[in-house]
Protein backbone atom coordinates (compact mmCIF):
# COMPACT_ATOMS: atom_id res chain seq x y z
CA UNK A 1 0.00 0.00 0.00
CA UNK A 2 3.01 2.49 1.11
CA UNK A 3 4.55 1.98 -2.51
CA UNK A 4 1.11 2.25 -4.36
CA UNK A 5 1.42 5.65 -2.62
CA UNK A 6 5.01 6.99 -3.41
CA UNK A 7 4.06 6.13 -6.90
CA UNK A 8 0.72 7.96 -7.17
CA UNK A 9 2.64 10.98 -5.76
CA UNK A 10 5.44 10.06 -8.57
CA UNK A 11 2.80 10.64 -11.28
CA UNK A 12 1.28 13.84 -9.30
CA UNK A 13 4.71 15.08 -9.74
CA UNK A 14 5.01 14.67 -12.83
CA UNK A 15 1.36 15.78 -13.79
CA UNK A 16 2.42 18.79 -12.52
CA UNK A 17 5.68 19.90 -13.46
CA UNK A 18 4.68 22.22 -16.11
CA UNK A 19 3.31 24.63 -13.37
CA UNK A 20 5.88 27.24 -13.08
CA UNK A 21 5.29 31.02 -11.59
CA UNK A 22 6.72 33.13 -14.46
CA UNK A 23 5.41 36.45 -12.95
CA UNK A 24 7.36 39.58 -12.06
CA UNK A 25 8.00 39.85 -8.04
CA UNK A 26 7.52 43.88 -7.57
CA UNK A 27 4.41 43.88 -9.82
CA UNK A 28 3.21 41.20 -7.15
CA UNK A 29 4.63 43.92 -4.46
CA UNK A 30 1.72 46.03 -5.37
CA UNK A 31 -0.86 43.47 -6.32
CA UNK A 32 -0.19 41.72 -3.47
CA UNK A 33 -1.42 44.79 -1.19
CA UNK A 34 -5.09 43.53 -0.26
CA UNK A 35 -3.07 39.99 1.31
CA UNK A 36 -1.48 41.87 4.02
CA UNK A 37 -4.94 42.20 5.39
CA UNK A 38 -5.34 39.13 6.74
CA UNK A 39 -1.95 37.68 6.11
CA UNK A 40 -0.15 40.39 7.27
CA UNK A 41 -1.17 40.48 10.70
CA UNK A 42 0.93 38.19 13.20
CA UNK A 43 -1.78 35.66 14.35
CA UNK A 44 -4.66 36.84 12.93
CA UNK A 45 -7.16 34.47 13.34
CA UNK A 46 -10.40 33.61 10.45
CA UNK A 47 -13.31 34.33 12.30
CA UNK A 48 -15.35 31.56 12.24
CA UNK A 49 -14.26 28.57 12.12
CA UNK A 50 -11.82 29.75 14.36
CA UNK A 51 -7.88 29.39 13.30
CA UNK A 52 -4.68 31.09 12.47
CA UNK A 53 -4.62 32.50 9.18
CA UNK A 54 -2.13 30.52 7.11
CA UNK A 55 1.35 31.67 7.01
CA UNK A 56 2.44 32.44 3.45
CA UNK A 57 5.72 34.55 3.33
CA UNK A 58 7.99 32.03 1.83
CA UNK A 59 5.83 29.59 0.09
CA UNK A 60 6.52 27.82 -3.22
CA UNK A 61 5.26 30.02 -5.65
CA UNK A 62 3.88 26.91 -8.03
CA UNK A 63 2.08 25.84 -4.91
CA UNK A 64 0.56 29.66 -4.70
CA UNK A 65 -0.11 29.45 -7.92
CA UNK A 66 -2.18 26.13 -7.83
CA UNK A 67 -4.13 27.56 -4.87
CA UNK A 68 -4.93 30.66 -6.53
CA UNK A 69 -6.08 28.69 -8.93
CA UNK A 70 -8.00 26.73 -7.26
CA UNK A 71 -9.66 29.62 -5.12
CA UNK A 72 -10.63 30.98 -8.08
CA UNK A 73 -12.56 27.95 -9.96
CA UNK A 74 -14.40 27.34 -6.63
CA UNK A 75 -12.62 23.92 -6.25
CA UNK A 76 -11.11 25.29 -3.18
CA UNK A 77 -13.41 26.85 -0.65
CA UNK A 78 -13.64 29.61 1.28
CA UNK A 79 -15.80 32.71 1.09
CA UNK A 80 -13.11 35.53 1.55
CA UNK A 81 -10.52 33.57 -0.83
CA UNK A 82 -12.89 32.95 -3.44
CA UNK A 83 -13.78 36.34 -3.69
CA UNK A 84 -10.25 37.95 -3.30
CA UNK A 85 -9.18 35.13 -6.43
CA UNK A 86 -12.40 36.01 -8.94
CA UNK A 87 -10.62 38.50 -10.36
CA UNK A 88 -7.19 37.60 -10.56
CA UNK A 89 -5.28 37.24 -14.04
CA UNK A 90 -3.25 34.39 -14.83
CA UNK A 91 -0.44 37.17 -14.50
CA UNK A 92 -1.50 38.51 -11.24
CA UNK A 93 -1.12 34.93 -9.81
CA UNK A 94 1.94 34.66 -10.97
CA UNK A 95 2.98 38.26 -9.80
CA UNK A 96 1.43 37.39 -6.51
CA UNK A 97 3.43 34.10 -6.40
CA UNK A 98 6.84 35.01 -6.93
CA UNK A 99 6.58 38.40 -4.21
CA UNK A 100 4.87 35.70 -1.40
CA UNK A 101 7.71 32.97 -2.32
CA UNK A 102 10.95 35.58 -1.64
CA UNK A 103 9.88 35.64 2.04
CA UNK A 104 11.04 33.70 4.70
CA UNK A 105 12.38 32.95 8.04
CA UNK A 106 15.53 31.29 8.97
CA UNK A 107 15.06 32.00 12.51
CA UNK A 108 14.07 29.21 14.71
CA UNK A 109 10.73 29.84 16.17
CA UNK A 110 10.53 30.08 19.79
CA UNK A 111 7.87 28.02 20.75
CA UNK A 112 8.49 24.40 21.85
CA UNK A 113 6.05 21.47 22.36
CA UNK A 114 6.69 17.72 23.57
CA UNK A 115 4.44 16.74 20.78
CA UNK A 116 7.03 17.85 17.88
CA UNK A 117 9.42 14.48 18.69
CA UNK A 118 6.38 12.37 18.21
CA UNK A 119 5.45 14.39 15.14
CA UNK A 120 8.93 13.75 13.80
CA UNK A 121 8.77 10.27 13.79
CA UNK A 122 5.07 10.21 12.41
CA UNK A 123 6.05 12.96 9.64
CA UNK A 124 7.74 10.44 8.19
CA UNK A 125 4.99 9.79 5.70
CA UNK A 126 4.74 13.27 4.84
CA UNK A 127 8.68 13.82 3.66
CA UNK A 128 8.27 12.37 0.07
CA UNK A 129 6.49 15.53 -0.74
CA UNK A 130 6.94 18.54 2.42
CA UNK A 131 10.40 17.21 3.15
CA UNK A 132 11.57 15.98 6.58
CA UNK A 133 11.35 19.43 8.11
CA UNK A 134 8.54 20.64 6.01
CA UNK A 135 10.88 22.28 3.38
CA UNK A 136 9.07 21.27 0.43
CA UNK A 137 11.12 18.50 -1.90
CA UNK A 138 9.17 19.59 -4.55
CA UNK A 139 7.21 23.19 -5.59
CA UNK A 140 4.00 22.17 -6.40
CA UNK A 141 3.51 21.25 -2.78
CA UNK A 142 3.70 23.91 -0.08
CA UNK A 143 5.98 24.31 2.44
CA UNK A 144 4.85 23.07 6.35
CA UNK A 145 8.10 24.30 8.42
CA UNK A 146 6.70 27.39 10.29
CA UNK A 147 2.96 26.98 9.54
CA UNK A 148 0.46 27.68 12.39
CA UNK A 149 -0.21 24.40 14.36
CA UNK A 150 -4.10 25.06 14.48
CA UNK A 151 -4.17 26.01 10.72
CA UNK A 152 -2.56 22.54 10.16
CA UNK A 153 -4.75 20.93 12.51
CA UNK A 154 -7.57 21.98 10.44
CA UNK A 155 -6.52 21.22 7.30
CA UNK A 156 -5.63 17.55 7.91
CA UNK A 157 -8.67 17.01 9.80
CA UNK A 158 -10.73 18.34 6.74
CA UNK A 159 -8.72 16.16 4.60
CA UNK A 160 -9.57 13.68 6.68
CA UNK A 161 -13.41 14.11 6.53
CA UNK A 162 -13.77 14.65 3.11
CA UNK A 163 -14.50 18.69 3.97
CA UNK A 164 -11.31 19.53 1.33
CA UNK A 165 -11.04 17.11 -1.04
CA UNK A 166 -7.18 16.11 -2.20
CA UNK A 167 -6.92 12.46 -3.75
CA UNK A 168 -3.01 11.94 -2.25
CA UNK A 169 -3.87 13.86 1.15
CA UNK A 170 -7.58 12.03 1.77
CA UNK A 171 -5.74 8.91 1.41
CA UNK A 172 -3.22 10.03 3.94
CA UNK A 173 -5.19 11.58 6.36
CA UNK A 174 -7.50 8.78 6.46
CA UNK A 175 -5.06 6.65 8.60
CA UNK A 176 -4.23 9.44 10.87
CA UNK A 177 -5.52 9.51 14.44
CA UNK A 178 -6.18 12.48 16.21
CA UNK A 179 -3.38 12.08 18.36
CA UNK A 180 -1.04 11.54 14.78
CA UNK A 181 -2.64 14.88 13.89
CA UNK A 182 -1.45 16.65 16.78
CA UNK A 183 1.86 15.56 16.89
CA UNK A 184 2.80 15.80 13.32
CA UNK A 185 1.72 19.56 13.18
CA UNK A 186 3.36 20.15 16.58
CA UNK A 187 6.65 18.92 14.26
CA UNK A 188 6.13 21.06 11.62
CA UNK A 189 4.74 24.22 13.47
CA UNK A 190 8.09 24.46 15.43
CA UNK A 191 10.49 24.07 11.95
CA UNK A 192 12.01 27.74 11.18
CA UNK A 193 10.24 28.18 7.47
CA UNK A 194 6.76 30.18 6.56
CA UNK A 195 6.14 33.54 7.99
CA UNK A 196 3.78 36.50 7.71
CA UNK A 197 4.26 38.54 4.86
CA UNK A 198 6.24 41.45 5.12
CA UNK A 199 7.00 44.44 2.28
CA UNK A 200 10.27 43.76 0.79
Amino acid sequence: MYIQRILFTLLLMLAFTSVSAQGDPEAGRMKAYTCTGCHGIIDYNNSYPTYHVPRIGGQNSEYLVIALQAYQSGKRKHSTMNLQAESLSKQDIEDIAVYLARHSDSHPLKSSDSNALEGQSKSEICQTCHGATGISTQPIYPNLAGQHRDYLSKALNDYRSGARQDPLMSGFAANLSDDDIEDIVSWYANQAGLTEMKDR
